[in-house]
């Protein structure tokens, strides 16, 4: 079968939102109207009704890709798209609690005894509701039970039993290397697997939703993401709530209760080494330039991603060289320098320049987690041999413990030096 051709429609504008209308009055004056982001909406629906392929969506965490969660050929096409294992949960999203009540409590199509008309009624689990009145739609993820007859497809469920599902705050309204936050980055990804992308600008979050299971005791939370611990803690039944994820994999014979349980993710090609916050930045510096200098390692061309107290370049150049030699990449990605770093390799009699591109993401919290993953896939664009990331702390609050989450899972190496 030949390549899909990957298109890219902007559906900006839509980011706006409905105003003071309800969201059904909004589409149907937007379909009345005939704009071209209707008309790409309803592009995309056509395609998600009557094909297996996949059709990418923003969100205000990170790209998603979307299909169809009843039909299992056309989950399973997000599986292709992503070359994802098929034993990685997915997550299903849904626009509304009524929306959810309906995959709950599905209609048979045949009465199952004269005495029984449909399914006996499941209720959302008592201790979601004030997680759901407070956070959807947003970036929260909940791990639901899955009805016996529900019309889900197998596949996006973690279990025979389970289903993770969200309402996501749609710049519009399951998920597509590191996560794309933009359009440009599923186009990068995923161009020749999907045929459309809805374009809705940049993600505001940068770090995907946080999953929680209130179906155990004490509740857990499975993975940090844009809502954080400490606010779910404010909820009533969530006090006790606790860390139920760590930041490595798990064995190889567990199924995984929620997506990015399992694998790494989000790794660019380039090897990444993570040194932790408060590493000894002399320390930090000996190991790169180690790096460089090793013939053996191959490290021709770095990265560095800074965060709060590494020096522009890391003093791998003098600030005179610094000062004349600095120079930006690209006009898309305001603060990626480059600069040579004369080395002098073991076992070689002279010395060479080698590349190094240095990039700021700022020390907020809120900027690091939404230009983190921009900053790595630059840096892979690049084709750089290895990343050096300055991490942060994870006491810096819930948002830096899910960035620093995605990037244990993303580096080869962690270190503390």
């Amino acid at each position: 079968m030949a390549a899909p051709e990957t298109r890219v429609v902007s559906v900006q504008r839509l980011s706006e939102g409905p105003g003071s209308r309800s969201l059904a009055e909004w589409w149907a004056d937007e379909k009345k109207l005939q704009t071209p982001e209707s008309k790409a909406i309803e592009e995309a629906a056509q395609i998600l009704r009557t094909s297996d392929i996949p059709v990418a969506f923003p969100t205000e965490t990170v790209y998603g890709l979307g299909a169809d969660a009843t039909r299992s050929a056309s989950v399973q096409g997000i599986y292709r798209a992503k070359q994802r294992p098929s034993d990685n949960p997915l997550i299903v999203h849904v626009d509304s609690i009524e929306m959810l009540n309906r995959l709950l409590n599905p209609t048979p199509q045949t009465p199952r005894s004269p005495d029984s008309t449909k399914t006996p009624h499941i209720n959302i689990p008592e201790i979601y509701q004030p997680l759901l009145d407070r956070f959807w739609p947003g970036p929260l993820t909940v791990i639901l039970p899955n009805p016996s007859g529900s019309e889900l497809a197998p596949e996006p469920v973690s279990s025979s039993t389970r289903q993770t599902v969200r309402s996501p705050r749609l710049q519009l309204t399951p998920r597509p290397n590191p996560p794309p936050t933009t359009a440009q980055h599923v186009y990068h990804d995923l161009h020749g697997r999907i045929e459309l992308i809805l374009d809705g600008g940049p993600s505001g979050v940068g770090v995907e939703s946080t999953v929680v299971d209130g179906l155990c005791h004490p509740p857990a939370i499975l993975r940090p993401g844009g809502i954080g611990i400490e606010e779910i803690r404010t909820c009533p039944g969530w006090q006790d709530v606790i860390v139920a994820y760590n930041d490595g994999t798990l064995d190889v014979k567990e199924i995984p209760r929620a997506p990015g349980m399992k694998y790494r993710h989000y790794s660019p090609k380039a090897r990444v080494v993570l040194f932790e916050a408060n590493s000894h930045f002399a320390g930090v510096k000996r190991h790169v330039q180690k790096d460089l200098s090793d013939s053996a390692i191959g490290a021709h061309n770095i990265g560095i991603i800074r965060t709060r107290n590494w020096p522009q370049g890391l003093g791998l150049a003098t600030t005179d060289t610094l000062i004349s030699s600095l120079r930006p990449v690209s006009s898309a990605i305001e603060g990626l320098h480059s600069f040579p770093v004369p080395v002098q390799e073991t076992g070689s009699p002279s010395s060479r320049t080698k590349t190094a591109y240095d990039y700021h993401l700022g020390s907020e919290t809120g900027a690091i987690a939404h230009g983190l993953f921009a900053a790595l896939r630059a840096l892979d664009e690049l084709d750089v041999d290895v990343i050096y990331v300055e991490g942060i702390s994870d006491r810096d609050g819930d948002l830096a413990a899910a960035v620093m989450n995605r990037l244990r899972k993303a580096a080869g190496a962690e270190m503390k030096v």
